[in-house]
């Protein structure tokens, strides 16, 4: 086979720095299109994003050349720097979440994704971050979760 035949779809989750809350309203969209742009520049297909003010979930079908830490580094350092470049004083979590996602729940993982404003309402992000961890069977420290 010449080719690669691949359909890698991933829900990814991170958070702003020491769960600082501050991408909201207009700053929101306008750093969701950051990422938008960026994601697109390295060959992945956004399919959805959302989040609230102190995280960002991404469902993002991911091209067979580029792995998930090089697209996240770049990013998150495309969008720190243009918060900060509009005068935030603003930065992300070191690490993420990134769970595989089969393409017949797309569907299903990308409501989850717009349905954010609604589910915190109910709960923090922590405890969000570690259901997801839990859900899928990755272990962790409380003090490695968010850092």
């Amino acid at each position: 086979m010449t080719h690669p035949y691949t359909r890698n779809h991933l829900h990814i989750v991170f958070g702003s720095k020491s769960g600082r809350s501050c991408i909201q309203g207009e700053t929101r969209n306008r750093l969701w299109n950051n990422l938008r742009g960026t994601i697109r520049q390295y060959g992945a297909t956004l399919v959805e994003i959302g989040g609230t003010d102190d995280h960002v979930h991404l469902l993002v079908t991911m091209p067979p050349k580029v792995s998930v830490s090089v697209l996240l580094c770049a990013a998150k350092a495309n969008s720190s720097k243009w918060m900060n470049d509009e005068g935030h004083l603003f930065a992300w979590q070191a690490g993420y979440a990134a769970f595989s996602v089969s393409a017949s729940n797309l569907e299903k993982v990308a409501a989850y994704i717009r349905g954010q404003d609604t589910l915190h309402r109910q709960s923090s992000f922590q405890e969000e971050f570690t259901l997801l961890l839990n859900r899928h069977g990755i272990e962790y420290t409380s003090r490695r979760t968010l850092a």
